[in-house]
């Protein structure tokens, strides 16, 4: 077993496999709304496309999950956005603008019968920023495009594909670079382990409490556990990549590294 699967089957990965999505899907066609609202749930996104005729195929899926109001492989907006019962709209941009100014906004908010709000743009936004912010039901997943059927390129083909973003050449046929698309998959879930050490008793290494890599707190661990761990919460000794010393003690602001190992101590 490769270190990368050892890690995925660690953390007790659910990988689902979903009915192929067609055009119209968004629109409910082919039953696409309910398998795009399962795809909406997730925490990673496999499209898996035909090698020798990628290109139409990930446009159409794109499109249709775009629909949906999902966004692959970007962050939200840097937009601050706050309606108000007065005051109209009032528009704050901390850095240059290309394409909105302030009559493009109140353009488009009064699409949504909005008149009151205060806007805040902090990086160079666009209108399809601005309205993904208003409507607010977005979600924003990373992707991998699994590029099949490689036995049936040549090298300097598959030279090329290797420098699109996010993508991964693999062949189902014959497993070939599997092992790619599983260091690929560890690395987009952004995922860390962490091991709990009950007082006199060696870790626990079967079992890591898996958390987000935005959420990796002594705090974020506890709630994770049970919400009332954190009101019992004394401090925390911590071994491992994120302490300077092993144990170290630590308060509940500490970030955790993956494979941490701690242990909670109540009051």
């Amino acid at each position: 077993m490769s270190s990368t699967l050892a890690k995925i089957a660690e953390i007790e990965a659910e990988l689902l496999d979903l009915p192929g999505i067609i055009e119209g899907a968004k629109d409910g066609k082919g039953r696409g709304r309910q398998v795009i609202a399962v795809a909406r749930t997730c925490n990673l996104i496999l499209i898996v496309l035909d090698v020798l005729k990628p290109l139409g195929h990930k446009k159409i899926i794109e499109n249709e999950l775009e629909g949906f109001g999902i966004r692959l492989n970007s962050k939200p907006p840097n937009i601050g956005f706050k309606k108000k019962d007065k005051g109209g709209i009032n528009l704050t941009a901390t850095c240059p603008q290309s394409e909105l100014d302030a009559e493009t906004v109140k353009s488009i908010l009064a699409e949504y019968k909005i008149h009151n709000a205060d806007v805040t743009l902090r990086s160079d936004a666009t209108a399809d920023d601005l309205i993904d912010v208003v409507e607010g039901n977005r979600v924003y997943i990373p992707c991998i495009y699994v590029l099949n059927k490689i036995d049936q390129i040549s090298i300097e083909e598959l030279d090329i594909i290797y420098k699109v973003p996010h993508c991964v050449p693999i062949s189902a046929h014959h497993r070939w670079n599997f092992d790619d698309l599983l260091e690929k998959i560890w690395d987009y879930l952004k995922l860390v382990r962490i091991y709990t050490k009950p007082k006199g008793q060696l870790p626990d290494y079967t079992s890591p409490v898996v958390l987000p890599y935005s959420r990796t707190t002594v705090e974020d661990f506890c709630m994770k556990i049970h919400k009332n761990l954190i009101k019992e919460f004394k401090y925390a000794l911590v071994w491992g990549l994120s302490v300077k010393h092993n144990p170290q003690k630590v308060g509940k602001d500490h970030t955790l590294e993956d494979e941490d190992v701690i242990q909670i101590v109540k009051k």
